[in-house]
């Protein structure tokens, strides 16, 4: 097979196309020979060593990627339900970025009718994000009104997706305008370019009493904000820190990490009390050690999929051996919708 290889923290050139052996799948596990896998920010970051958990769990070197869909190769002893030839998607804490990608038969599921491979290799990270995020720890429930930052982006449109199917009302955030119509058509009831207006008075004539829940992977630039322009009983749902890193450079800047670090709002028990409003952050890796909780999100979304109460966003696709070039896409904020690599 070949693979994409870190073998230390870094910038695009880290990314090492390498040969290796074909996995042989243990008890319980499945070999998936991938035809598309999804490329999420999560993944710039642990090229970049700044993942704790892929430090944690793997460590160097490490093959990036945490979703892929394709054929299965082989089962191991003991799957049940899967067998070679079947079009699966997987989900893999880390080491999809290969042309065949070895993981537990729990984490893997058949194809949703009417998906792409490519659609369908981008669907697990941002909807399991978005499903945690908004039905988990902000609760959201129909008549609710959310802010979602970064709302043409993979997480943020799925976001969108989310809310209109529990009818609450989505403010969607974009960073310019060849976003506006991508965040309308995936859910925005409103949307704020806010390249061409002040985000934070859009945001409060959108909603003037605050947001029953804001949804920001933005980090230092917009928490504070975020947080502020709750109403009582409010939730803050954190699940990245964005505008901490760099913009198309590839590796951070320890200087400008250190200076971001201090500038983040520390939020105080006590005051939280007495304004009613709560802050909730999660690390969507963290998840597979909750097999429950995993299987209930992964079915669900594949319900919606197959159902078509939510939809693929726009999917852009570049060749395996072209990873840097999609790493350096992501990572200057101009993309829309979810980056592919084609193995």
């Amino acid at each position: 097979m070949r693979r994409v290889v870190v073998h230390r923290p870094g910038g695009y050139e880290r990314l090492v196309i390498e040969d290796a052996d074909d996995p042989e799948p243990g008890p319980g596990e499945v070999v998936v020979r991938t035809a598309a896998i999804g490329v999420n920010y999560a993944d710039c970051i642990v090229r970049m060593g700044l993942y704790s958990s892929a430090k944690r769990y793997v460590g160097w070197p490490i093959t990036p990627g945490f979703e892929a869909a394709g054929e299965v190769a082989a089962v191991g002893a003991g799957v049940q339900g899967i067998a070679p030839g079947d079009e699966v998607v997987a989900v893999t804490r880390f080491g999809a970025y290969a042309t065949h990608v070895r993981v537990p038969a729990a984490q893997v599921r058949p194809r949703p009718a009417g998906w792409s491979v490519e659609e369908t290799a981008g669907l697990p990270t941002v909807f399991l994000t978005a499903w945690y995020a908004l039905c988990r720890s902000a609760a959201t429930e129909a008549g609710h009104t959310v802010l979602v930052h970064s709302a043409a982006g993979g997480v943020g449109g799925a976001l969108l997706q989310l809310a209109r199917i529990h009818g609450a009302r989505a403010v969607g955030v974009v960073g310019g305008p060849h976003k506006v119509e991508t965040a309308r058509t995936l859910g925005a009831d409103v949307v704020i370019d806010k390249s061409r207006e002040d985000l934070w008075t859009a945001a409060r004539a959108a909603c003037p009493e605050g947001y029953h829940a804001v949804f920001d992977a933005n980090g230092v630039a917009t928490l504070r904000q975020s947080y502020r322009h709750l109403r009582p009983t409010g939730r803050l749902v954190v699940y990245g820190h964005h505008s901490m890193l760099p913009r198309g450079r590839g590796r951070p800047n320890p200087l400008a990490l250190l200076w971001h670090w201090l500038r983040i709002p520390r939020f105080e028990p006590l005051r939280m009390t007495e304004s009613n409003k709560s802050v909730m952050a999660f690390n969507l890796s963290y998840l597979f050690a909750e097999r429950d909780t995993f299987s209930a999100a992964m079915d669900q979304v594949l319900r919606w999929a197959a159902e078509g109460a939510i939809r693929p966003p726009p999917v852009t696709t570049y060749a395996l051996d072209d990873v840097a070039a999609a790493h350096r896409a992501l990572e200057t904020a101009r993309t829309v919708g979810k980056l592919v690599l084609l193995p």
